[in-house]
Order: structure tokens, then C-alpha cells, then sequence
């Protein structure tokens, strides 16, 4: 083995070369990727073939089967495309998940047939060439010998120099498929065309907005996730998507290559085994899977939440002064005390009294809450979710500060920055001060995006002129209430230590606690910012089970039905299958409910705006008889976005509408920033 050293990269073919150079042609309009193949070849059509479109080629949904028939004597690059001329479907096209040589092979010859030029010298003119892959061929040269690597044998002779898959063997060393030698150096290059660093030799090979389209998860029935040409999540992933993160995407060959591309952290992974030699049963799986576990690091652990920070100086600010908490189970320092007990403990503060918001103490009730008393403590707890939702004067009587220690979620509709602005109103009343100790915004406060809420519709779920997802920390939104609605609080935020706004929850070290019922996971106050925005109407978003907000169903739903929408919608950076649940509680509780599953794969490209509005504008246009989209209208919280949405206006068109009042918040957002 040697460093230069040349291995067979099998199924690495598809994406370096066929995806590579479909997408070239996608680039100069002379390929649509939903333009049927027969388009292109018109004796593709036969059998059955005629409505297979080059996109189903590229994701393996075409219906294609695995591989060419082998057991006929044949040989040759035309007997092959003879014999997929009269191959049938197995199923038909988009119908499922089918991994497919021939659908690549298929590839190869619309590229040959399009350019002009056989696959090889197409690839090597427009692809390795201009990258510099210059070791980079199919049909290695004998003086190349001594610098490749064997595979298995073949009629007992060590197969060394020439391609191991037999389809490809058999068409004479190219194809689509498969065919392609290369070094972990010149797969290195083309990895960073992908990312973006090739430099000015990238120049024409793929542009920007190429790569972008190329790399977009597409969701695939059987829960399958596969861009063009590559894999995201799939059992052909092995894992790796899930070592280096939802944006990552890849391919694997059969001798044992990989290459995986993780454009979050800016990093790729080339494997390149010759797991068959000598007698073909190795396998390169552990291997792959331990690399990729020991390359990923951990996420960064040193955000250190606003109640660490206050006891880190010995709560001064608190020293001397009678104090009530408005906390619940996730108000908690980084050692998972809570913030009561700490508060309890230290010296020189008197903390007299609990607050709560909705759902109470243990963030796992519905409905109105009453007051009570915590076990641990002693003190008395007063519900901000019961009789009232503001603090009365009796209850804030004697106090000199109360405390704010409560997770966000993240999304306009959330309660509980209701609950602190109704705080805050009272405080500034009473003359009391209030210390907000902040946390983080669970879904990164770096995105402010979708449609702002009309100061008309100003209610409990919806405080103050903000977009769907704000972008800001509590601490920040607060200072902002304080301020821009003249509330004049005497305000304090106790901000975190390590926090960067762009932080998603899991990336802080710090633990979860549900702030409340329904938000179980991080992934699900993701989807809460989408899904919740139908929530109002007649539909279960999954309260009542175990995974809420990764449904929305409803009795009178077909889950097919919608799941086939909504696919056909390319809402990013999520996978939607049909499911079918029974909530135990809320709307329908008891009742078979259809619909859909949503399961994040690239948060990054994630838009809950898009999701909830394409949901809403789904479910109208299937059942206008049964949907109640008047129940959406104050969590979408825009009349015009609403009315349009009502209108039949395509979701996609709806962020028109919503964008100057969206650079408006974004202007006053930024004079609370706290963290860069």
C-alpha cells in the first residue's frame, strides 16, 4: 500500500462522474431532470418505460431493478443497452426505493448520447481533467500496474488493474455505474469542489447553485433521504449520516470506498479499502462506521446558562433582597440542579415564593393550573396559568425582585415570553426589579424569519409584532418588550457564558428538560415552530402521543394522499411518510387519526414557515369541507398571509408578502443582540 495508490472505487462512479456530469447538463439546460428519459433515448420507452423521469434515475425510484440479467452470454456496451430497452419496471416509476446499476448505467448513456462523447472522455474533458484528478480513468494503463490495488480473484487469477463489478466488466470497463480508479487524493479534490474550495479551477465544472440542487434531500418512499446521486439516509448510509449530522450526504462502494461530505463542519471522510481481497469476503462496515465515530467530536460544552453565571458571583445582585422564581422543571444549572434549590441555598438571598407559567411546575400538565406548594422546599407555588395570568399585587406584595429562569422554545406562539411580558408589566407597576437568567434559543437565534404577527392580533400566544421564529434568547426578547413597548421595567438580564447565537440546543452541552409537555426532544421545538401553526384547527398535531409535532393527522385524512402532496411540495430539509396514530388526549383523543410523519434531515435547511404553510394550504386544498383553516389564523398571525393562503395562493409566493414588515423587526431585533 502506498500513498498515491490507485484503488477501484466502484460505486464512488455515480456521483464523481454520471451524477457529476448529468448535473453539467442540468447546468446548460440540456437535461430536465423531470423530462421523461425517453425524452432523450427515445427506445428507453419500451416495456413500460416511458414515464420514468432522469430525476427517478438519479434517486433510484425509477422502478429499474438492481442489476442486468448475467446469466446469458453477452458482452459489450450495446448488448447492455439492448437489454435495458427491454427491461420492464419491477414497479412503477416513484413507487418506492429500488438501488439500481442499471438506472446509472441508463445515466451514462443519456450523457453519451446528449454530449456526444462516450462516457470516459466526457468525464475526463469536462470533470477530472479540469479538477486536476489526473490520476483519475477508467481502463487503467499496464504502466499503472504497480501503483493499483487487487481486488478478488476472477477464474482463480488476482483481478488487478481491471474493474471488479462484472456488469461493468463485461461492457468493457465503462459504464455508469461503476468503472472509475482513482486515488484518495483526487477524490479529495472533487470533495472540495463540493464545499466550495476548488478555487478557479471550479470555475464551469459545477456552479454554486448547481451543487446546491445536486446535494437537496429528497424524501423517498419506505423513509428513504437521497439527494442526486448521493445518499443521506438510507441503509446504505451505515450510520454515517447520523456521526456526522443531518447536512451530511455520501456514497459507498462495493470494493470498500466511501466518501462522505459534512458541509456543517466543513469536513469530508474518503475510505478507500480493498475489502474483497483476496477471496471477496471482506467487510469495510466497522471499519467505515469507527472512523466516522472517531472523527466526529463532541459538541462544544462550555455554555454556561444564566444561573450558573449569577451563582459564579455569588448572586450579589440578589444579596439582602426578599425574591420570588418564576421557573419550571427546566429552569436548572449545568449540573441539573435546580434553579430553586440554588436560589434556596445561597447566602443572603430570601427566596419567599414560586411562580409558574403554563403547565406548571413539572411542565407536564394541560389546562388551567392551580397554585400549591413545592415538596422540597416548603415555599408556596402561585400558577401564572389558573385564576389569573398576571402576578397580583397580593402575591408580588413584600417582594424587592423576582426572577426569570424559563426555556424557550423559540417560536412566536410559544406562552411563555407572554408570561414574562405580563410579569414585567406588573413589576414596573409594583416597582420591583426582574432578573431574567437567560438561556438558549433551542433552535438557533442567528434565523429570524417568517410571517411577522399584526399588533391586531396581539394576544397570550403572540406578544408582540415578531416573526414565526424571532431569532433572540428570552433575555433578549424581554429587553426588547421592555423597551420598544414602553413597559420600563426595571429589567436585569443575567446573560450565558459561551453562548454564539448560530448554537442549536445540542450543540451547547447542556441537557434538555421539556419546558413542556409536548416538547420532549430539541428536534421536536424544531417542528413545533412549523407544525404548530395548524394546531389551532381541527387537526392532531400528535399531542397525546409520544412523538408530538412529529405528526398531523386528523380522522377524516388519507395519510398517502397527503404525504404524496406534500413530497411533491420539496418542503426542505425534512422526510414525510403516511402514518397512522391514536392520540390518548387533545383533539381526537381516542380516535384513529391519518396523516403524516415529519422527521428532521437538514435542520440547517429546515423553513417552519414553509412547513406549516404548506401544510395548512395542503389540507384546504384535499378537504375544504373538513379542514377549519379559520383555527390557523392567529398562529399564522399575518390577516394578508392568511387571506392569501385561504385564496388558493401557492405557499411559495406567500414570503412577498411578509417582507418588508420582516427587515422592519430585523432593524429593531438587532439593538437587543446580546450574544454575536
Amino acid at each position: 500500500m502506498r500513498l498515491d495508490a490507485i484503488f477501484d472505487l466502484a460505486s464512488l462512479t455515480k456521483p464523481i462522474v454520471t451524477a457529476a456530469a448529468v448535473m453539467q447538463l442540468v447546468q446548460t439546460e440540456k437535461i430536465d431532470l423531470d423530462r421523461p428519459v425517453a425524452a432523450y433515448w427515445p427506445e428507453f420507452a419500451a416495456a413500460g418505460k416511458q414515464a420514468i423521469t432522469v430525476r427517478q434515475l438519479l434517486t433510484h425510484t425509477s422502478g429499474l431493478p438492481p442489476d442486468l440479467d448475467l446469466k446469458p452470454a453477452w458482452s459489450g456496451e450495446q448488448a447492455a443497452l439492448s437489454q435495458i430497452e427491454s427491461q420492464v419496471p419491477a414497479f412503477p416509476p416513484g413507487g418506492k426505493f429500488l438501488y439500481s446499476d442499471v438506472g446509472y448505467i441508463a445515466l451514462g448513456e443519456l450523457v453519451h448520447r446528449i454530449s456526444g462523447e462516450p462516457l470516459d472522455v466526457y468525464a475526463k474533458r469536462h470533470i477530472l481533467a479540469p479538477l486536476g484528478m489526473r490520476n483519475s480513468i477508467f481502463r487503467p494503463s499496464a504502466s499503472q500496474l504497480a501503483r493499483i490495488v487487487p481486488t478478488d480473484r476472477q477464474d482463480g487469477e488476482l483481478r488487478w488493474g481491471t474493474v471488479q463489478d462484472p456488469t461493468s466488466h463485461r461492457m468493457g470497463g465503462v459504464a455508469g455505474h461503476a468503472g472509475l480508479f482513482s486515488t484518495a487524493d483526487d477524490v479529495a479534490k472533487f470533495a472540495e469542489l463540493l464545499l466550495g474550495h476548488a478555487g478557479p479551477k471550479a470555475n464551469g465544472i459545477l456552479k454554486p447553485e448547481t451543487i446546491a440542487r445536486m446535494i437537496a434531500p429528497n424524501s423517498l418512499p419506505d423513509g428513504i433521504t437521497r439527494a442526486l446521486g448521493w445518499d443521506i439516509d438510507s441503509p446504505y448510509a451505515a450510520g454515517l449520516n447520523v456521526s456526522f449530522g443531518p447536512a451530511s450526504y455520501g456514497h459507498t462502494g462495493y470494493t470498500g470506498t466511501l466518501l462522505w461530505i459534512d458541509p456543517a463542519s466543513d469536513r469530508f471522510l474518503i475510505i478507500l479499502t480493498s475489502r474483497l481481497h483476496p477471496d471477496g469476503r471482506g467487510d469495510a462496515k466497522p471499519l467505515r462506521q469507527r472512523i466516522a465515530t472517531l472523527l466526529n467530536p463532541p459538541p462544544p460544552r462550555d455554555v454556561l446558562p444564566g444561573i450558573d453565571v449569577l451563582g459564579s458571583k455569588g448572586f450579589s445582585s440578589l444579596l439582602g433582597k426578599r425574591v420570588a422564581l418564576l421557573t419550571n422543571q427546566a429552569g436548572r444549572d449545568r449540573a441539573g440542579v435546580r434553579t430553586i434549590d440554588r436560589l434556596a441555598n445561597a447566602p443572603g438571598v430570601r427566596l419567599v415564593s414560586i411562580f409558574t407559567p403554563e403547565h406548571g411546575l413539572t411542565a407536564d400538565r394541560e389546562g388551567k393550573i392551580e397554585n400549591g406548594r413545592d415538596s422540597t422546599t416548603g415555599l408556596p407555588i402561585y400558577s401564572l396559568y389558573g385564576g389569573t395570568r398576571r402576578p397580583t399585587a397580593e402575591i408580588l406584595s413584600g417582594l424587592d425582585a423576582v426572577v426569570v429562569d424559563l426555556q424557550d422554545a423559540g417560536t412566536r406562539f410559544f406562552t411563555y415570553p407572554a408570561t414574562v411580558a405580563y410579569l414585567l408589566e406588573e413589576a414596573a407597576r409594583h416597582g420591583i426589579e426582574v432578573f431574567i437568567l437567560d438561556r438558549p434559543d433551542p433552535i438557533d437565534a442567528d434565523l429570524s424569519d417568517g410571517p411577522v404577527l399584526d399588533p391586531a392580533l396581539k394576544s397570550f400566544t403572540g406578544y408582540f409584532p415578531m416573526p414565526l421564529r424571532p431569532g433572540m434568547t428570552l433575555g433578549e426578547m424581554e429587553s426588547m418588550f421592555n423597551t420598544e413597548g414602553a413597559i420600563h421595567a426595571k429589567l436585569t438580564v443575567v446573560p450565558m457564558q459561551g453562548y454564539r447565537r448560530g448554537m442549536w440546543f445540542d450543540q451547547t452541552g447542556l441537557s434538555w428538560v421539556a419546558p413542556s409537555p409536548n416538547l420532549r426532544t430539541p428536534d421536536e421545538a424544531t417542528l413545533y415552530s412549523g407544525v404548530g401553526i395548524v394546531e389551532g384547527a381541527n387537526v392532531s398535531v400528535g399531542r397525546g402521543t409520544s412523538t408530538p409535532f412529529e405528526l398531523a393527522g386528523a380522522p377524516w385524512i388519507d395519510g398517502k394522499v397527503l404525504a404524496d402532496y406534500l413530497f411533491a411540495r420539496a418542503i426542505p430539509g425534512l422526510r414525510i411518510e403516511p402514518a397512522d396514530f391514536t392520540p390518548t388526549g387533545d383533539i381526537y383523543a381516542g380516535k384513529d387519526c391519518h396523516g403524516v410523519r415529519l422527521t428532521l434531515t437538514d435542520r440547517a435547511r429546515y423553513d417552519a414557515a414553509s412547513l406549516g404553510l404548506e401544510l395548512a394550504a395542503a389540507l384546504e386544498k384535499l378537504y375544504p369541507d373538513r379542514f377549519d383553516i379559520d383555527g390557523s389564523r392567529q398562529l399564522i398571525g399575518s390577516v394578508r398571509v392568511f387571506s392569501a393562503l385561504k385564496a388558493g395562493i401557492d405557499p411559495r409566493y406567500l414570503p412577498a408578502l411578509w417582507r418588508s414588515d420582516l427587515e422592519a423587526f430585523r432593524e429593531t431585533r438587532a439593538k437587543y443582540l446580546i450574544y454575536r
